[in-house]
């Protein structure tokens, strides 16, 4: 009998160290000298300090600042270890409610439509991306509270302007974080 689970247990063993261990080292490895960007987290620096990642959204509540899209992640919304979705369906009281208010708070007097990316959240809940319907709804908001004209932030929208992959894959989109970064760099905050 011990000849035949010995070798079993030593296979298990060989495999155990070269796909569970071995395998995974060697590829974070190489990912590490590769894409180091990609590997850490797509991390952004300013000053020597972590200001996001390019991956993750962020909350941004004042209104010098672009807000990014709707998060269900975590209590307050782009909780990385709380990623997904509201799973609320389409027919979901509470979710239409919460649709129907967030449109009528962005809808001006007389404006046109909402984009979608506005009212709805991204399967993760981490989107960092807007599009640019609505990162031009925003523009007026941002400029007020910034003190510039408009003109000036929708030339920083369009230096923030992601087209698609490789021209085709995709949408338009404008990274939150980098635009909001962007803000800073062009025009010092306000105190407040």
């Amino acid at each position: 009998m011990t000849s035949y689970f010995r070798p079993a247990f030593v296979l298990v063993a060989i495999f155990t160290v070269l796909t569970g261990l071995a395998y995974p080292l060697a590829m974070t490895g190489l990912a590490n000298i590769a894409f180091p960007t990609s590997a850490g987290g797509s991390l952004i620096v300013r000053d020597g300090t972590v200001a996001g990642s390019r991956l993750i959204g962020q909350v941004f509540a004042s209104e010098r600042y672009f807000h990014g899209r709707p998060s269900a992640a975590g209590q307050a919304g782009y909780d990385a270890a709380a990623s997904s979705g509201s799973n609320l369906g389409p027919l979901s009281k509470k979710l239409l409610d919460r649709v129907a208010a967030d449109v009528a708070s962005l809808r001006e007097p007389g404006g046109g439509p909402v984009p979608a990316d506005a009212v709805t959240t991204s399967a993760s809940g981490l989107d960092p991306h807007i599009s640019p319907a609505y990162a031009e709804l925003q523009v007026e908001r941002v400029a007020k509270a910034r003190g510039v004209s408009p003109d000036r932030v929708r030339a920083i929208v369009a230096q923030n302007l992601d087209k698609p992959d490789f021209g085709l894959i995709g949408e338009e989109r404008i990274n939150v974080v980098l635009l909001n970064l962007a803000l800073d760099a062009a025009f010092a905050p306000a105190s407040g």
